[in-house]
């Protein structure tokens, strides 16, 4: 039998410190790849020998690819700030060599690096984002030897918040979720972590207000992270009842629940779609805001304090397109955009469960608080990046033997261009840097109430055209800008035509 000759790829290692030098020496018997030199920044490095290989500057780097096939660069400084790593990561966008990166110091476990620590670049390596250090005050708060309920548990967000909960030793962790695989797969997870800690998995729908009532006494809840929400935009544009019915009254259930049982902290993860929202997802997570700031700012002696958290897009989230794009990058040839213009702000799960925390444990009377999402991101800007980063070029009229094609598909049905973060003017600022507050108009409990109480009647009929017509009379900043393209509002619509 014929043994086929794999040719090796070139590489050069972009780091001549201690990582990059033990990276090179792990890679000296690799039958994959070949160490061509290093490249460094510093001129004191530039010029050197090290295990038998120059160390170039980046400016030399056009020259050497011309010289010698560059397949690979290895990013070998664990150790920098994601800002400085981000500037030459944009450098090295504008070469086709697939870019690779060694995972910062704290997760290289024994401080030695070898060839099995190089990893395919994250996307938040393509922000321009240097996290700010957590607080730790804030971090403990409400959670440290305290019972925590985080809803949606299984979700993204709600996931990465329970990574987050459990690293701060709460009394017990309730994980309430209605899908049972993605409620196994976190519970199997956090077990893993800490053995000792009480850790409760429920399957529940947490609009079942006497059961969530009960948990809430039984297990005397100190503090509630609602996450549980529907949030692609097309899917709840396609399902209006359903989007409305689990965001609306799930967050209602929720704040009257923990009203009702005494709960000390109940905590809103909002979106920056509930702005002058344009379709029925914003507009629902708009509705749950002014659900939670009309039961705190309505009632009595209500002793529960309520906050809300708004942000952007979580990168690798369920609904982020980012892995939609790393697939078509690597699978199909083809990335879809829906507009050459559109930008969205993007932050990393842990960075976003964090600050969801922090701002959490600064909330009284329903403030909204608003996270620091750095500047938008024009997509295309960031595929690019991605094809480039993946040592492909761009397939269009100019270079018409690329690899990867971008094809504008146009906007969905309730997709802005553009997303924003605020409501109100002159937003406040807080003892966090990264978090600033805003106080938005409110209805008032009682004409909210009867108000839910029509709309629950109308979901359970299906009327969807008077749906999205109450959502326009109680979120007076909604302006949907598409038809109605629910699948059973449409075939209704059909049924009619054909009768």
């Amino acid at each position: 039998m014929k043994i086929k000759n794999f040719k090796k790829k070139n590489v050069l290692i972009y780091g001549a410190g201690e990582a990059g030098r033990q990276l090179a020496i792990s890679l000296r018997n690799n039958n994959k790849f070949t160490v061509l030199g290093f490249l460094d920044d510093k001129k004191k490095l530039q010029k050197k020998i090290f295990l038998g290989h120059k160390v170039y500057s980046l400016s030399e780097l056009d020259e050497i690819i011309k010289i010698k096939i560059v397949n690979f660069i290895f990013l070998a400084m664990p150790s920098i700030g994601r800002s400085k790593r981000n500037k030459i990561i944009d450098k090295l966008s504008n070469y086709n060599l697939v870019v690779k990166t060694l995972p910062s110091v704290s997760e290289i476990v024994d401080g030695k690096v070898n060839i099995s620590d190089i990893k395919d670049l994250n996307i938040d390596d393509l922000l321009n984002r240097e996290p700010v250090k957590p607080n730790t005050r804030l971090l403990k708060k409400n959670i440290s030897k305290k019972n925590v309920v985080v809803t949606g548990a299984g979700g993204s967000i709600g996931s990465e918040l329970c990574r987050q909960i459990v690293k701060l030793k709460p009394s017990k962790l309730l994980l309430l979720e209605l899908n049972e695989f993605v409620l196994y797969k976190i519970y199997e997870e956090l077990i893993r972590y800490d053995r000792n800690l009480k850790i409760i998995p429920l399957l529940l729908d947490v609009k079942n207000q006497k059961k969530l009532e009960t948990i809430f006494e039984l297990f005397k809840v100190h503090t509630v992270y609602h996450a549980a929400a529907y949030k692609h935009v097309p899917l709840v544009e396609e399902n209006i009842c359903a989007g409305v019915e689990n965001n609306v009254f799930s967050t209602l259930t929720v704040a009257e629940s923990a009203v009702k049982k005494f709960v000390s902290n109940v905590v809103l993860i909002s979106s920056d779609k509930a702005v002058r929202p344009t379709n029925v997802m914003g507009a629902s997570k708009r509705l749950s805001e002014l659900c939670i700031q009309g039961i705190s700012n309505s009632l009595n002696n209500v002793n529960t304090k309520f906050s809300i958290v708004r942000f952007g897009n979580v990168l690798e989230s369920s609904g982020s397109v980012i892995p939609k794009f790393k697939r078509q990058i690597n699978e199909d040839g083809i990335v879809t955009l829906t507009h050459k213009e559109v930008t969205r702000y993007f932050m990393t799960l842990t960075e976003a469960a964090q600050l969801v925390i922090q701002a959490g444990a600064m909330g009284k009377h329903s403030e909204v608080f608003v996270l620091d999402m750095g500047k938008s991101i024009k997509i295309i800007n960031l595929i690019k990046k991605m094809i480039n980063l993946s040592g492909l070029t761009i397939k269009n009229s100019q270079n018409p033997n690329g690899d990867i094609q971008i094809k504008i598909i146009g906007l969905r049905p309730g997709e802005k261009l553009y997303e924003e973060l605020l409501v109100g003017k002159n937003p406040r600022k807080t003892i966090h840097p990264k978090i600033q507050k805003i106080k938005d108009p409110f209805i008032k409990y009682d004409i909210l109430k009867k108000n839910l109480v029509n709309l629950k009647t109308l979901l359970f009929e299906d009327k969807i055209f008077e749906v999205k017509k109450l959502l326009n009379q109680l979120v007076r900043t909604y302006k949907s800008n598409s038809a109605i393209v629910d699948h059973v509002y449409i075939e209704k619509k059909l049924l009619k035509k054909k009768k």
